[in-house]
């Protein structure tokens, strides 16, 4: 036991059992160092205690000076009082130092000195009561006054000023003593040795206290809510792509998805390609190539093309992919070589050339489906597309008409946000067009349904983030993934 902690016990003994206010008996110890004291004498059950907060006006030095030398205004007077020509003016800072020009302008308020000149002279027979000087010794032992009007004007004056003064009322507890017997809080090998440990105080468990939480890893936010949309998608029975291949060529990121190779999405300004390696091989379907490069060219399976020379070495560029659809699209050519209803899905990172700020970076996720089946048409896609985010908790969905190279028609879905008051744009969609299916050899009647989305403004909106980098990025601190709950996708996205 502590000095302080049997302090404290002896004189809640002295004091029949009750401390009203521990600052009286224990002026000379601090309030945080007595409160940890009787923390530990609570957790013995020996005493109980309660907080006692006050507000008390405590003289400034200047005020202490007052209180032991009198008021400026007073000083003044019995100088001037003393003078029997009066004091000069010019004589008052000599005298009395700054007390005396502070006091001035008060001992002119009393009306207890006049002006004659440039010299001072008393304006009373006796000298009064030094008012002020009586108010501060009653502050000082009482702490405050009665008339809140002086007290005002003392604090003015910048002679008070108030604290808060932190006591404690202290009483027995249920297991008080002045002695305090040694509690074990281990079994040791020595006690089990020797027997000690059967006549031995233990010190009882505590289970309503919290365990030291272990140091372990936790899920980045962006992969919670990336496990929430795979659960969805594995509901409703599709199977994974694997996506884990960054760098694609020319011709499965684009020419398959008969993107034209003057189309702006190819230029630098908002696509990666490599340097090295610069190119890469040739597919080795010969028919697939030669299918591709006439729908470009000529047309075919339908189609008039886009009919300008189309180059073999800008297919075979090495770019970052742009979209997961590059995968998707190498998924459908391994289809065709066993036709048959599929549902398909990816979720992993893409990259575009795109300057960055609080909503865009050049890398980002994206979340995509595919769904073939025969005889499958537009109707089919919006039902599907509505179960889909049903199971997102995102209903009220609103179609609009768009255009993709690769799918026809094309939809961007909309979603009515209660907070903004208006439709907002959460995806895209579309059926693939015959002319990308038809070249990789699958069936006219096979059709397959697309559609995409960000993982990352799902995350921002469900996380509270308004800036995409302190998502993603080097702003990302590690109590936001550490403290961050598993996310749970519902009505309010």
């Amino acid at each position: 036991m502590s000095d302080l902690q049997l302090r404290v016990l002896q004189a809640v003994e002295t004091n029949n059992g009750t401390i009203e206010h521990s600052d009286a008996v224990f002026p000379d110890v601090e309030s945080q160092v007595l409160q940890a004291a009787l923390n530990s004498l609570v957790a013995k059950s020996m005493i109980t205690f309660s907080i006692i907060e006050r507000e008390l006006w405590k003289l400034t030095s200047e005020g202490e000076e007052i209180v032991s030398e009198g008021s400026h205004e007073f000083r003044l007077l019995a100088e001037v009082t003393k003078h029997l020509e009066g004091l000069k003016i010019s004589e008052v800072a000599k005298v009395l130092g700054p007390a005396g020009k502070l006091g001035q302008g008060k001992a002119f308020k009393n009306g207890w000195i006049k002006k004659d000149g440039d010299v001072l002279l008393s304006n009373v027979a006796d000298l009064p009561e030094d008012s002020t000087a009586g108010l501060l010794r009653s502050i000082k032992e009482n702490g405050t006054l009665a008339d809140k009007k002086e007290l005002a004007d003392l604090k003015k004056r910048k002679l008070i000023s108030l604290t808060k003064i932190l006591s404690y009322e202290i009483q027995k507890g249920a297991e008080f003593a002045l002695t305090i017997a040694q509690v074990e809080t281990d079994i040791t090998s020595d006690m089990l040795a020797n027997g000690k440990w059967k006549t031995a105080t233990f010190k009882p468990y505590n289970f309503n206290s919290e365990g030291v939480a272990p140091h372990s890893g936790a899920l980045h936010p962006l992969n919670k809510v990336r496990e929430e949309f795979r659960q969805i998608f594995f509901s409703m029975g599709f199977t994974e792509m694997p996506s884990n291949q960054y760098v694609e060529t020319g011709f499965w990121n684009f020419d398959t998805l008969y993107v034209p190779q003057q189309h702006p999405a190819r230029d630098l300004q908002d696509t990666f390609y490599l340097k090295d390696p610069l190119t890469a091989k040739k597919p080795e379907d010969e028919t697939y190539w030669n299918n591709i490069k006439k729908v470009h060219q000529e047309g075919a399976f339908g189609s008039i093309g886009y009919r300008y020379p189309w180059k073999e070495d800008e297919s075979l560029r090495m770019v970052l992919r742009t979209h997961t659809t590059a995968t998707s699209a190498a998924m459908l050519h391994q289809l065709a070589k066993d036709p048959k209803p599929a549902r398909l899905f990816s979720i992993d990172r893409v990259f575009r050339n795109e300057a960055v700020d609080a909503t865009h970076l050049a890398e980002f996720h994206q979340v995509e489906g595919v769904l073939a089946d025969y005889n499958l048409t537009l109707g089919d896609l919006i039902a599907f597309m509505k179960s889909f985010f049903e199971k997102m908790g995102v209903k009220n969905l609103a179609f609009k008409p768009t255009y993709n190279p690769y799918t026809e028609p094309s939809l961007e879905i909309y979603s009515w946000h209660e907070g903004l008051g208006k439709l907002v744009e959460i995806g895209n969609s579309g059926m693939f067009r015959p002319e990308m299916l038809e070249s990789m050899g699958l069936p006219k009647d096979l059709r397959v349904l697309g559609w995409g989305l960000s993982l990352e403004r799902p995350t921002m909106i469900k996380y509270d983030c308004n800036n995409i980098r302190e998502l993603l990025g080097h702003k990302v601190t590690l109590d936001f993934i550490e403290s961050n709950p598993a996310a749970r996708l519902d009505s309010e996205y």
